[in-house]
């Protein structure tokens, strides 16, 4: 479901810039050495998730593209980390993203790149993906929307590489059977803001897309299977805001390809402020997978910030 989430829609590329942290400090004296830090930035993690879900909530752009910032602008981060002694590992990841909007035209582009070593000094991870995302409005209603996507995960051809020479046992090779080195997808389509009050926002947008992927497949002389087909996409975003203290959501997507049939996902949530310290927000998620043996699973979230 990540290309699900990926393809669902044309807004889910948020245009922030990103500012990287050139020096990390504990949060007491003390605090690293004994643990205490490692425990904060797991409380920094479920605030973030939560804080996340909030704004997710809220769709910044389900009134259009009035008050997105102008001209270019973006930002780069990496981070790196190495170790000796005991193990023998490093890790190193790159992200950067650009925007660009002027006017009623408004595009990002965003690329990744992560590499890793285990304790043993081996190559454990070599991932690239890149991400494309474009807008253009017409008037105040109606828009027409493009999506890219690329992942590569260059780790596939050490496992091959293995495979060849011996190294992989009957469970390995069986799991590394249908794992994508390859998986890209572009797609584009209108988009019609259906209604666009204060209150209440509903916007619909569907499109035809364009899947290609390389996979392992025992079958193939080199292994490798490539695969083009054509994909369907159509999303709903609808919002609706009692009063000043609840609104309602409801977010739904599907896409359709002959490999993957039919994937449905809907979220409803609700979100309630009942004071400016508190906020609570409830959401029941349900996906849909045509090609699995269950395929319906529902998910029930509750979200509760309080500040005092």
């Amino acid at each position: 479901m990540k290309a699900v989430a990926l393809l669902a829609s044309a807004t889910a590329i948020a245009t922030v810039f990103t500012v990287p942290a050139f020096a990390q400090s504990e949060m007491s004296t003390g605090a690293d050495v004994t643990g205490v830090s490692q425990v904060e930035d797991r409380l920094d993690d479920i605030e973030e998730a939560v804080e996340d879900d909030f704004a997710r909530s809220n769709d910044a752009d389900r009134f259009g593209p009035q008050d997105r910032r102008q001209g270019l602008f973006g930002g780069i981060s990496m981070t790196y980390s190495g170790s000796t002694g005991n193990d023998e590992s490093q890790d190193m990841a790159l992200a950067g993203r650009m925007s660009y909007n002027q006017g009623p035209f408004a595009q990002s582009v965003g690329l990744g790149i992560e590499f890793g070593e285990d304790s043993d000094g081996d190559k454990d991870q070599e991932e690239t993906y890149a991400i494309y995302d474009a807008q253009y409005y017409f008037n105040d209603r109606f828009y027409a929307f493009a999506l890219g996507r690329i992942n590569q995960d260059g780790m596939v051809d050490e496992e091959l590489d293995d495979l060849y020479d011996g190294l992989l046992d009957a469970e390995e090779i069986s799991e590394l059977e249908g794992r994508k080195k390859r998986d890209a997808f572009l797609g584009f389509g209108p988009g019609y803001r259906i209604i666009n009050t204060p209150d209440t926002t509903w916007r619909v947008q569907a499109g035809v897309g364009v899947r290609y992927t390389q996979a392992v497949d025992y079958s193939e002389a080199d292994n490798l299977a490539s695969e083009t087909e054509t994909g369907y996409i159509a999303s709903s975003r609808f919002y609706h805001r009692f009063n000043d203290m609840i609104f309602v959501t409801n977010d739904t997507d599907y896409i359709t390809s002959d490999s993957a049939g039919d994937e449905i996902t809907n979220e409803f949530g609700v979100n309630y402020q009942m004071s400016e310290q508190l906020a609570t927000r409830i959401s029941y998620s349900t996906e849909y997978q045509e090609n699995r043996e269950i395929r319906t699973d529902n998910v029930l979230g509750v979200s509760l910030v309080y500040g005092f």
